[in-house]
């Protein structure tokens, strides 16, 4: 795999009309990744860096040690006012009304259709003053190239007496990677308490920080919402501990696919649903019985009677990664499916990608064709995630 810009990074400004100059803005730690050597690159309306030393290095020292990723261009949002949990269940498929304080949940903004806008993370914030988001009782991180379209959304259809507040005066960095946390700890004392989809409340040299443990690299780790004024002094302490260095937007994708977590505006859209992302696991009990949220009809529908088509992971004979966008053709050269990622997997030591299938053929084991340039890729259907998850749960487990 080379060390230089792939092609298999995906493109947040597709889309866009030709000749519109999006606004490109800068992270509260631009400066930062410049002075280390940061390659930047356009993405989600950011100058944000997509390598340091080197996309593979990185990579497998994300997955052997800790890694420093600036996720500052995500929506950081907090929401007040009576009902927020009920109100954002009208347009999302989770349990939030049940959601204790300091537990995080994973879902997806819906459409009336039950398409996926986005997916996010909702987290119940603890009585006002125990954490650094003012009246705030909930807490969401949406994806940074659909955040504002997230908020349009909801001010139309969330009652007028909830207030959304869009923390631009945060930044966000996660650190990932099997000593993550321990790295982290020598900081923060007492953040090894927190286990899988938990947060809470800390201070570092007298700065407000909210942070939880989950992660989108399959490996155990934290997000730290920290003030932007703050962030790149915490970079410097965190990148001093031997553990962790700084990794960039290339090996963050990389890292993902191999977790088999798939991408907004690549993996998931308005025409997808959680179904045929095979995101069920985001569908509560409680919720899937009221069917009370957003396109509840089509979706029971489909998990009851089976989508048309499902989202799996592919195993691909040979070294050439196929990318998105390659088709899934049968025996006779008809195209019946796509590709929506895909590129070489340093921790398997070959080519992977997500593709969207008909049901009948999303079984692992199942042998498929991919047509890239003309060329014929061999591959076959496996289970996902194609590396183990290594989060931390309750329990140890």
């Amino acid at each position: 795999m080379s060390d230089t810009l792939p092609d298999t990074l995906p493109d947040p400004l597709d889309g866009v009309d030709e000749g519109e100059e999006p606004a490109i803005q800068l992270l509260p730690l631009d400066a930062w990744h410049r002075a280390r050597g940061g390659r930047m690159v356009p993405f989600a309306g950011y100058e944000m860096p997509v390598q340091y030393e080197g996309i593979m290095a990185e990579h497998l020292w994300t997955r052997e040690s800790a890694g420093l990723f600036d996720v500052s261009h995500m929506g950081q949002v907090g929401l007040t006012g009576d009902g927020v949990a009920r109100a954002l269940e009208a347009v999302l498929p989770g349990d939030l009304t049940g959601l204790a304080a300091t537990k995080i949940r994973y879902s997806l903004l819906l459409n009336d259709d039950g398409g996926i806008l986005d997916d996010l993370m909702a987290t119940t914030l603890p009585a006002e003053g125990a954490h650094p988001f003012g009246e705030a009782s909930h807490y969401v991180v949406v994806n940074g190239a659909t955040k504002y379209d997230d908020l349009s959304y909801l001010l139309d259809v969330l009652p007028d007496d909830i207030t959304m507040n869009l923390m631009d005066d945060q930044a966000l960095l996660a650190v990932q990677g099997p000593k993550a946390v321990a790295a982290v700890a020598r900081l923060v004392p007492g953040v090894d308490a927190l286990v899988f989809m938990t947060a809470g409340a800390f201070d570092w040299n007298g700065h407000a920080l909210w942070i939880s443990r989950s992660g989108y690299t399959g490996e155990d780790g934290v997000e730290i919402s920290i003030p932007a004024e703050a962030a790149a002094a915490f970079a410097d302490a965190i990148c001093a501990e031997p553990e962790v260095k700084p990794i960039g937007l290339g090996a963050r994708d990389s890292l993902r696919l191999e977790a088999g977590l798939p991408l907004y505006g690549h993996d998931l859209d308005p025409e997808t649903t959680p179904v045929m992302a095979d995101l069920g696991f985001a569908l509560s009990k409680r919720r899937r019985e009221a069917a009370d949220f957003a396109g509840a009809a089509r979706i029971l529908a489909e998990r009851e009677g089976g989508p048309a088509v499902k989202r799996v992971g592919l195993s691909v004979d040979g070294r050439q990664p196929v990318r998105e966008g390659a088709s899934v053709v049968d025996v006779d050269g008809a195209v019946i499916g796509r590709v929506t990622s895909g590129g070489f997997a340093p921790s398997v030591g070959a080519p992977i990608a997500m593709a969207y299938v008909p049901a009948d053929l999303a079984t692992p084991g199942t042998d498929l064709r991919l047509v890239q340039r003309g060329k014929i890729h061999a591959a076959r259907v496996v289970a996902m995630p194609f590396v183990p998850h290594r989060y931390v749960r309750a329990g140890g487990k």
